[in-house]
């Protein structure tokens, strides 16, 4: 599974866009709060990525703001939200706003979502009222570079054949136990470590 990307962005469009990385291109669909954010064609680029598996696809999703992709992905777990339109909803409106129109219950503000109808949106107020106000209050107290810290190095156990879930709870533990500040090097040797059994 790919947990982010870093390469040159060769193509933006609103529809998808294309990281090159050693000549290899990967079209990932973005949303719109995202597109807008990304550097001019020929820039590198950096994005965390959601890698969503189906029957006749494997397809990228990708997101320059770990908030935003972890709020994809609850958006994605409400039974009738796939990804694509949980892009169109992140595209119609801010993590903020939904947030807020999830907490408060404001039926009316997401169903003006382009998509949500009113069952969805009921759906995702009765399903998310407690998990979103908690994901994006403590994302926004979080350290972004924590996070990054944290994806690169699942990203590097991934690659190395470790399942994403045995990886993932390696580095927790690290992070739990570290009694200094982290750098990639440290994390990954200390994960491997535990992983190896030693």
């Amino acid at each position: 599974m790919i947990a982010s990307l870093k390469g040159v962005l060769s193509h933006k469009s609103i529809d998808h866009i294309i990281v090159d990385i050693h000549g290899i291109g990967f079209n990932i669909t973005v949303p719109l709060g995202t597109f807008y954010k990304l550097p001019d064609t020929g820039s590198q680029v950096h994005l965390v990525i959601h890698t969503h598996i189906s029957q006749d696809a494997v397809r990228l999703f990708g997101f320059l703001d770990y908030r935003e992709k972890d709020v994809f992905q609850l958006l994605i777990s409400v039974s009738g939200i796939g990804p694509r339109l949980a892009i169109n909803i992140l595209s119609g409106i801010s993590v903020e706003d939904l947030s807020g129109a999830i907490s408060d219950g404001g039926l009316d503000r997401l169903v003006g979502i382009p998509g949500v109808g009113r069952k969805t949106a009921e759906r995702m107020i009765f399903e998310l009222k407690d998990k979103i106000t908690k994901l994006v209050s403590s994302e926004t107290s979080a350290g972004t570079s924590d996070r990054l810290l944290r994806e690169e190095s699942l990203s590097a156990l991934i690659n190395l054949g470790y399942k994403n879930n045995i990886a993932k709870d390696a580095i927790d533990k690290v992070v739990k136990e570290a009694e200094k500040k982290l750098t990639l090097e440290i994390l990954l040797t200390e994960s491997l470590k535990i992983l190896s059994g030693k």
